[in-house]
């Protein structure tokens, strides 16, 4: 049997993907959210509410990290003894490191670290290990997995080169149905559906997976700072704990920039400190730092 499987992320074209597949009344279709244990809360609301929107069951999967954490933990006991690590260090990166149930928190503890553009880890351990290892579940029952990922050309060049469809092997495909389509036709397909977006969306999001992901806009982290401050709260504690995990002792969410740099140490405060200035950085923008947000701000025109 072919099983038809949709990633979903709560995302707009993951969204436009499962309501495709239903539109062409897709057979044994299945849907699957990996969650990574850093979305915010309205994502979370969402898949809930696609799940009853669509009549489609949505799987959750999550990774773990326990047996990484616990060998860690052994490496850290022996090898930075040998390497002349201070015994209050070593204390210090034992005392956090046990699983906490949060994949994203768990993924960068083990690591002693947080993911950056040069070492993009997370989307490879938090997305696609979990979501190959329910379908390769299924390859191993004996299903042809089909695997609808929305994947849009002109997301990155890189995306652009995509074939709409490739094989990988033992019984398992990649379809990208939606590679094409424009970001107006991802809404679009909402609309027709009668299914909302995610509310994120109007709030000056341009992605709604990580929050804030390693490659949030700087307008897009000024959003969040100002509208969702427990976000930026809960992962200036995470720094905390995986800063006392590395070797280094020391590690931020986002890596350093040229306008961020000017706060000194790159921690998430000072990198949203940065997101209210102006001249490239360098004058805080008071306008930017005290001016309400907007009820609805959305760059996509879903204000309008």
């Amino acid at each position: 049997m072919i099983v038809n499987m949709v990633s979903i992320s709560g995302g707009k074209d993951s969204t436009a993907t499962l309501l495709l597949a239903l539109a062409l009344d897709t057979p044994n279709l299945r849907a699957v959210f990996a969650d990574t244990g850093h979305e915010h809360s309205a994502t979370y609301e969402y898949v809930d509410y696609l799940e009853r929107a669509t009549g489609v069951k949505i799987e959750k999967v999550r990774a773990n990290f326990d047996a990484d954490i616990a060998r860690k933990r052994l490496y850290i006991d022996t090898k930075w003894r040998e390497e002349g690590i201070s015994d209050e260090q070593i204390e210090r990166a034992l005392a956090v490191l046990h699983p906490t149930g949060n994949p994203f928190l768990d993924l960068c503890l083990w690591k002693g670290r947080f993911p950056s553009t040069k070492a993009r880890f997370c989307s490879e351990e938090l997305k696609r290990n979990p979501i190959i290892e329910y379908q390769m579940g299924l390859v191993d029952a004996g299903h042809t997995v089909m695997s609808w990922q929305g994947v849009r050309a002109d997301e990155s060049p890189s995306r652009a080169r995509l074939p709409a469809i490739d094989e990988l092997g033992g019984g398992l495909w990649n379809y990208r149905p939606i590679l094409r389509w424009k970001v107006e036709d991802v809404f679009e397909a909402h609309r027709v559906a009668g299914i909302e977006p995610n509310p994120l969306y109007a709030q000056g999001m341009g992605r709604v997976g990580c929050m804030p992901c390693i490659h949030a806009r700087k307008d897009e982290l000024r959003e969040i700072a100002l509208r969702f401050p427990a976000e930026v709260e809960r992962v200036a504690e995470w720094e905390r704990l995986v800063s006392d995990a590395s070797k280094r002792g020391r590690s931020s969410f986002f890596h350093a920039s040229e306008g961020t740099v000017l706060f000194g140490q790159n921690t998430i405060e000072q990198t949203v400190r940065w997101s209210m200035t102006s001249r490239g950085g360098r004058q805080l923008d008071l306008d930017r730092l005290y001016s309400p947000v907007e009820a609805c701000s959305s760059i996509y025109g879903l204000c309008e």
